[in-house]
């Protein structure tokens, strides 16, 4: 009875997020024949063009990377009930972090390296996030407020060190000194810009999967995101289930930065990750915090984003059609977690 229960609560869920999905295209549909002066022409491109060829292909699934990152991040978060609203800031300072490291070593071996750069971003977009965590611990301070405040904040200072003490004045971007070759991840798809970080980005969603429903901790950590004053009667840490999720969402969402330094642009540029901590979070929700379903999450979202650029390519629609699509998907998947919720509450 038990599994029947759950067997519809999850057919339940799939149908409200395909016809979610489907409402949202159809809005976009709706607003090409407005926007486009040859509307078929945009549908096709906005649908079909990221599939056109080796390069759009390679570079939608690279856009996919550190979509998976903020998602993971953004799930460990919410199934412990902790909220990070930062995650802007954090990919952000990853990258700068990676960045960094990586020309602090300049003639460091690429892998031991890499490694360092890679750890240096995790730990302090981990620390940043720790710091919510803390104060929502100490002081129950709302984590939701305080992280995003400290992200804005972060965001400025990360900017500072781009355009002063690593910026480069040859670049015509604002952008940070170009990391040392060997630091760049080998590209997998040619000629785009897809790289090893798929990998790293698949073998995360399965770590963090094994993390939340194999392992102790992950079990504790998803029983104080249901009842947190059942779980202290049950003899579990309540405060270390504050922190721990804050620190690993933030630590997630850094090696996204790191990697996207790395594997696409070889060097912190302001405001690359614009709108990546924001996705993050519908990335989550549409894959229902599953670590398995981030992966086809993200790539609906860079789906999204690679049809934009091909239409905007090959018609005459601007690339904001992208962002329209998105805040559709974002809005009512948003609007159905809601719902769901709600009822779980009133059923409880």
């Amino acid at each position: 009875m038990n599994e029947r229960r759950k067997f519809g609560e999850v057919l339940t869920g799939l149908t409200g997020l395909t016809l979610t999905l489907l409402l949202s295209f159809c809005l976009v549909i709706g607003l090409i024949f407005i926007l486009s002066r040859t509307p078929l022409r945009t549908i096709y491109f906005f649908f079909v063009g990221a599939f056109t060829n080796r390069y759009y292909l390679g570079n939608m699934l690279n856009v996919a990377v550190p979509l998976v990152f903020t998602g993971l991040g953004i799930s460990i978060a919410f199934k412990a009930s902790v909220f990070n609203l930062g995650g802007e800031g954090q990919i952000y300072a990853g990258g700068l972090a990676a960045t960094a490291v990586c020309l602090a070593m300049p003639a460091a071996n690429g892998f031991l390296g890499g490694l360092s750069a890679l750890a240096g971003a995790a730990v302090l977009s981990g620390a940043i996030a720790g710091v919510s965590g803390f104060f929502r611990m100490k002081w129950k301070t709302d984590e939701m407020i305080s992280s995003f405040l400290l992200s804005s904040a972060v965001v400025l200072a990360a900017n500072y060190f781009i355009t002063g003490p690593l910026g480069d004045p040859k670049n015509n971007l604002l952008a940070t000194l170009a990391v040392g070759p060997q630091y760049g991840l080998a590209r997998i798809f040619p000629p785009s810009k897809l790289n090893i970080s798929a990998f790293f980005a698949m073998a995360a969603a399965l770590m963090v999967f094994f993390f939340m429903y194999k392992s102790r901790a992950g079990y504790e950590m998803r029983m104080c995101g249901l009842n947190r004053e059942f779980s202290r009667y049950g003899g579990i840490n309540v405060s270390k289930y504050l922190v721990l999720p804050m620190i690993m969402s933030g630590a997630l969402h850094g090696l996204g930065g790191g990697l996207m330094v790395l594997g696409t642009y070889g060097a912190t540029i302001e405001g690359y990750s614009f709108g990546m901590g924001w996705n993050g979070i519908a990335v989550a929700l549409i894959a229902k915090n599953n670590p398995l379903g981030l992966i086809p999450a993200a790539f609906l979202f860079a789906y999204l984003d690679a049809g934009a650029k091909a239409a905007m390519l090959n018609s005459d629609v601007t690339f904001e059609i992208a962002a329209i699509a998105q805040s559709f998907i974002f809005y009512f998947v948003t609007a159905q977690a809601l719902y769901g919720f709600a009822r779980k509450r009133r059923r409880a």
